[in-house]
């Protein structure tokens, strides 16, 4: 029985002594792939799809054990293509996945994407300015508003679902947009480089919006799809209670003050640190009792 724990060791030793430190860096990029397409297959209906394929491979294995030869042939054929039917099955998620590696800081950097920031300054210093005394004065008012905040990912898909305005932003064009018995007040407001470049855009829906509180309004919850499809801060005011939230990253974080959302708004755009926290409460877990219904 000794020799056989001196072998085993012996034997762990050795293999030890072979690994290179590329070799930790491999396994600990392979485990994080894993942990990321485990992630993927939990988070959205991958899990479903991949379950049905795990059967497909058990009734592979199955037939071929009991000479199902038509059966095995039918399966085989099927799996030869599993890689291909993966990819086509698979497409919204691998979507989103690499859309979310290209908005990290690291890849904007990488590829040289980012704006310089004194000339993000001098385009959204004014607008923030803007959409923060408009949002107070439609919260007084309890006028329905919905602004995105474009960042790295462009939104010509919405945009063109809307009317493009190219408009400096300030208190009366808010105002005049978000007006109840006016055309463009049904919809979002877009802004890209401190300019409102459409309005009474359409927006798209959440991926999991079942999971949402049924006492959630269209507002709100188009404003939680936008911020799932990309990397933008989209801004509601209720029309029900003149709540003021924001959506970012598929959360949604309420109550917002002027001060507040203006700290927001200059950490997100300049990466100027505040001590706002953004997307802690999941957007079907933080709702509160007094929900909006517009």
């Amino acid at each position: 029985m000794p020799s056989k724990f001196s072998e085993f060791f012996d034997g762990l030793l050795s293999i030890l002594s072979t690994i290179k430190f590329i070799d930790i860096i491999d396994v600990l990029i392979l485990a994080y792939v894993i942990y990321l397409i485990l992630k993927l297959v939990r988070e959205t209906r991958a899990g479903q799809l991949l379950k049905g394929i795990l059967l497909l491979i058990i009734g592979y294995g199955v037939s071929k054990a009991i000479h199902l030869t038509a059966v095995t042939y039918i399966l085989k054929q099927t799996l030869s293509i599993g890689i291909l039917a993966m990819i086509i099955l698979f497409q919204p998620e691998l979507r989103r996945a690499l859309e979310k590696a290209g908005r990290t800081q690291f890849g904007i950097k990488l590829l040289g994407l980012g704006q310089n920031s004194s000339e993000m300054k001098q385009k959204w210093e004014p607008a923030i300015a803007a959409i923060c005394d408009s949002c107070v004065e439609l919260s007084a008012s309890c006028t329905g508003a919905l602004i995105v905040v474009e960042r790295q990912v462009r939104l010509g898909e919405q945009i063109e679902t809307g009317t493009v305005m190219n408009a400096t932003p300030s208190k009366e064009v808010f105002g005049n947009i978000f007006y109840p018995k006016t055309p463009l007040h049904d919809g979002a407001v877009i802004m890209r480089d401190g300019i409102i470049l459409a309005a009474a855009c359409f927006l798209p829906k959440p991926q999991k919006d079942e999971l949402i509180n049924k006492k959630l309004g269209s507002r709100h919850r188009a404003a939680i799809g936008m911020s799932e499809n990309s990397d933008a801060v989209v801004i509601v005011v209720s029309e029900e209670t003149g709540q003021i939230s924001v959506a970012m990253n598929g959360n949604l974080t309420r109550d917002f003050t002027r001060e507040k959302l203006e700290r927001l708004l200059n950490e997100e755009l300049f990466g100027e640190k505040s001590d706002i926290s953004i997307g802690g409460k999941k957007l079907f877990s933080m709702l509160s009792e007094k929900e909006d219904k517009e």
